[in-house]
Formats: C-alpha cells, sequence, structure tokens
C-alpha cells in the first residue's frame, strides 16, 4: 500500500497533526510517514506525552514504527491488524491523558470487541483539553451519535508533576452520521470546580464556582457547579462548564494560576461559554475541531463559533487518509464522501 506522506508543519504545526494521523491510520490500514514533527513548537519533535500516544496506538494495531525518541523530528507508522486488549499507559509526566486518549478512541471504536484502557499522566493541563471537558462534552455528543465510550475519573493530575489516573472502556460501534446545527433551547448549564485540598481552606473551588455563576445568572436557567477537592501531586484547580442545550452541548474551560483570584479563574470560564452560546454555534470550537476525524469516517454536518486553525489542520490530515472533501461555509462544516 503507498505510504502517505506528511509534512508536519503544516497549518497549526503541532503534535495534533501526529495524534490524528496514528488514529485514522490505525483504523484504516494505511501507512504513513511524517517529517518536520512539531515543527512550529518551541521544543520541536517528539515529547513524553507524544512518544506515548503512539506507543499506545501502535500496540493496539500491531503497527511497525521507526525510532522513537524524545526529539525525533521524523518517523514512519505501518500498521496491521487491531486487535481487542487493555492498555496501560503511563506517560510518566504530566502529559494530557486526553489527549492520549483522543489519539486511540477512532481505532478502538472499530475493534471486534471492546478495549479497556488505563492512562496516568495529566488530567488538567492548561495545554490540552481537561478530562472534565471530556466528560462533559466529548464523550457524551459521540455517544449521542452511536458510540459506547465509559470513562471514569481515578484520580486528578495537575501541572507540574502530573499523577492522576483515568479509566476507558470502549465498545466497537458504528456511529451515525454527526448532524450539529440546531441546538434547540438552554436547558440548564453544569459544571465542577476542581482544586487540590491544600487549597480548600481558602475555598478555592467555592469561589470559582461563585465567579462563574454571577456571570452566567443572567440566563436564566438552572446553573449547577459540583466543587470537589483532591489530593494531588502538584497544586492545581480549574472550572469546567457545559452548557445544555435540548439537542447539543457546549463547553467551555478555565485554569488556576498563582496570582489569578479564584473569582476571576470562574468568570474567565463563564465568559468563554457565553462568548460560545452568544454565536449562536451548536458546537464550540473545540468539539469541532475533536469532532472532524469522526466527520470524516460517519459524515455529517456540524455548525461551530470560530474555525480555528487546529480545525483546519485536522480536516487537512483526515482528507489524507479518508476518500471526504470538507466544506466550509458561514461557520458550518460539512463532510462528504468522494
Amino acid at each position: 500500500m503507498k505510504m502517505i506522506e506528511l509534512d508536519g508543519s503544516f497549518g497549526e504545526g503541532g503534535g495534533q497533526i501526529l495524534r490524528t494521523s496514528v488514529a485514522l491510520s490505525a483504523l484504516t490500514g494505511k501507512p504513513f510517514k511524517i517529517f518536520n514533527i512539531r515543527a512550529k513548537r518551541k521544543n520541536p519533535g517528539l515529547r513524553p506525552q507524544h512518544l506515548n500516544a503512539i506507543k499506545a496506538v501502535a500496540e493496539l494495531c500491531n503497527a511497525e514504527v521507526s525510532t522513537l525518541e524524545v526529539g525525533t523530528k521524523e518517523l514512519t507508522f505501518v500498521p496491521k491488524e487491531i486487535k481487542p486488549k487493555t492498555l496501560d499507559i503511563d506517560i510518566g509526566t504530566a502529559g494530557a491523558v486526553t489527549l492520549i486518549l483522543h489519539a486511540l478512541l477512532p481505532a478502538a471504536l472499530d475493534a471486534e470487541k471492546q478495549i479497556k484502557i488505563r492512562i496516568r499522566g495529566g488530567t488538567n493541563n492548561p495545554m490540552a483539553p481537561p478530562i472534565d471537558n471530556l466528560l462533559l462534552v466529548f464523550i457524551p455528543i459521540l455517544n449521542k451519535f452511536g458510540a459506547q465510550i465509559e470513562c471514569k475519573l481515578v484520580r486528578r493530575g495537575y501541572y507540574p508533576k502530573g499523577g492522576g489516573e483515568i479509566f476507558a472502556t470502549i465498545r466497537p460501534a458504528k456511529l451515525n452520521e454527526i448532524n450539529l446545527i440546531e441546538r434547540g433551547e438552554l436547558n440548564r448549564i453544569y459544571g465542577i470546580a476542581n482544586s487540590s485540598l491544600q487549597l480548600k481552606k481558602a475555598n478555592v473551588a467555592e469561589r470559582e464556582a461563585k465567579g462563574a455563576v454571577r456571570k452566567l445568572k443572567d440566563l436564566n436557567v438552572p446553573i449547577e457547579i459540583k466543587k470537589e477537592y483532591c489530593n494531588t501531586l502538584s497544586i492545581g484547580t480549574s472550572i469546567s462548564l457545559c452548557a445544555e442545550f435540548e439537542n447539543s452541548l457546549i463547553g467551555a474551560d478555565a485554569f488556576g494560576e498563582i496570582g489569578k483570584p479564584a473569582e476571576k479563574v470562574g468568570e474567565e470560564a463563564a465568559n468563554k461559554l457565553l462568548k460560545e452560546i452568544n454565536s449562536n454555534a451548536c458546537v464550540d470550537k473545540h468539539l469541532a475541531d475533536q469532532l472532524i476525524p469522526y466527520m470524516g469516517l460517519w459524515g455529517g454536518k456540524i455548525k461551530t463559533s470560530e474555525i480555528t486553525q487546529h480545525t483546519k489542520t485536522n480536516i487537512w490530515v483526515t482528507e489524507k487518509f479518508l476518500p471526504v472533501k470538507f466544506e466550509i461555509k458561514e461557520g458550518v462544516i460539512s463532510c462528504k464522501k468522494l
């Protein structure tokens, strides 16, 4: 089979090109070669979380992969048959467990039997989707269209030490077309403000939730934000929100940092959510990006608030592996088979 060649510096030029490539390569059986890996990043080449994503997908489909090392800027990936199994992945850093799972999901959904995945690393990393967004928005949307994914947060892990853990079970499934154009009425808003135990005396989670509610109360819908404190290796905090509409879910997140009041963290997440809601979109800009490979596989049409560089790059990669063509018009992304 002809090897697909990819320039890793295309578009946003980050690790997403690599994750989508290994995911679709494993699923389609098409080998690929990628060069200029993460060429537009401060530290180009593979980082530990990228190594683990490649190794995990390679184990899932028994792929042959060229030498994998931190800093590698070029590699080849030759997939074989996907075999049902249990994967145990330890990133060893605060690298995002969510990004590893994103790389594994498309192929895992195509397996003959269920696949179980345990991943240890960072669950709430400012440079990646937090686990809460995955649990509140992404997985429920995929399950709405026919996926059978269960995911549990076992332990939180903040940057820089990580130490978090998730466990997922993915059953084989063929999704329906992903059509998210009309969102319907806003029903409610919910979410979770999570912090390390060391921040409990300062009521950080409660203050984040209060800041978010203050910004969102004029929407006149029920708002429920859970507060959670966890024993973590690194001190950290974040808040994730979800706006539930009749036909869709929209998410937004914010992370705490030294010197930023907890109320401001909550307000930041709420402002992001309000911007998405006021755009009249059915899908937030991050979810749009994440849904592209699944639209390539099963078709569909989504209306999003913003066409990001990440989304455009994901479209470019998906069209390399699948006989499809994406079209973008007035915030609507559609996918048709060729």
